[in-house]
């Protein structure tokens, strides 16, 4: 399993991951599942997109995923 944290990518549109200064995921699509950091501890999850397309966590309630800790 690979830490990272999570981001926007403008250019796609896409959430991604970011590993270290230079190195990605590679975008996320809908329900690809990870772990994410909340509240100090790890929360199986998934990522899906609303009808408004607004990007969410199945499960976890967050103002913002930018910058949430994730594995995956």
């Amino acid at each position: 399993m690979r830490k990272g944290a999570l981001i926007y990518n403008e250019e796609s549109g896409r959430m991604d991951i970011r590993f270290g200064l230079e190195e990605y995921y590679g975008g996320l699509h809908c329900g690809d599942g990870m772990e994410v950091m909340v509240g100090g501890k790890w929360i199986r999850t998934r990522i899906e997109m609303d009808l408004n397309s607004k990007w969410y966590l199945v499960g976890v309630d967050a103002d913002s995923l930018i910058g949430l800790p994730v594995k995956i």
